[in-house]
């Protein structure tokens, strides 16, 4: 249990990370976030196809397998549709720092709801191989941390302190590790549970690299997203010989 904490709130504290980038040296520029983006995503898909399906099947049938990667698509369809009803509203002809503020704490939040399904998968990773669980927090770690950037962006612009931009950063790394719990209470009730979340756990990384970071990193520089993208996906198909 302790060790699934630390991985956890590591991997949530990235958040963090991206945003001292963001207050310490500035807005990154294009290129770069387009790299973290592409690597996130290719260290993800990779964690996907070679590790958490595989395992998932290994651990129960492949009606579990589909059943659980349907319902974290799901999960995450549904809350990038709720997030995406609630920033429709936003004018961006109103005062420039008020729409600023409000897409800051719009997207704290979606990150807030999207760690929870994250932490839930680094528990499952664990109940199933010791490594695993390591590769998913050290995926959703990177993904993280170009998150925190988007976070403390819009809130630098809008005029909130580094301080505050900072301990919401902090909040909001705190799903990782709270998701993670949820996944330990739910495996200990109850392994054959572990099929499952590790399918739910692929079913929601696939839709965030498809529906997120992909198209994040493309429209950024599609060289470059295709390069971060390789690279990750090797990283862990190394780790996974090595294994």
């Amino acid at each position: 249990m302790g060790e699934i904490v630390i991985s956890s709130i590591v991997a949530g504290l990235a958040t963090c990370l991206g945003c001292l980038i963001v207050l310490l040296l500035g807005n990154p520029k294009e290129r770069t976030l387009s790299v973290l983006f592409g690597l996130a995503a290719g260290i993800m898909l990779a964690v996907v196809v070679l590790d958490l399906l595989p395992s998932s099947l290994e651990y129960g049938s492949f009606r579990q397998a589909a059943m659980g990667f349907s319902i974290g698509v799901i999960i995450m369809m549904t809350l990038d549709l709720l997030l995406s009803r609630i920033y429709s509203p936003v004018n961006r002809g109103m005062d420039s720092k008020a729409y600023f503020l409000k897409m800051g704490y719009l997207v704290a939040m979606g990150i807030a709801l999207h760690d929870l399904p994250e932490g839930i998968a680094i528990a499952a990773g664990y109940s199933a191989q010791k490594h695993l669980g390591l590769v998913i927090a050290l995926a959703i770690g990177l993904h993280n941390i170009p998150e925190g950037m988007a976070t403390a962006t819009p809130l630098k612009i809008g005029g909130v302190t580094p301080l505050n931009i900072l301990l919401l950063n902090i909040a909001v790394s705190l799903f990782t590790p709270a998701g993670a719990f949820i996944g330990f209470i739910l495996l200990n009730l109850s392994p054959r549970h572990i099929a499952m979340l590790l399918a739910v756990a692929a079913g929601a990384m696939a839709f965030i690299v498809k529906n997120e970071l992909l198209p994040e990193s493309r429209r950024r520089h599609p060289n470059y997203s295709t390069v971060g993208g390789i690279v990750g996906f090797l990283f862990i198909l190394g780790l996974s010989v090595v294994q």
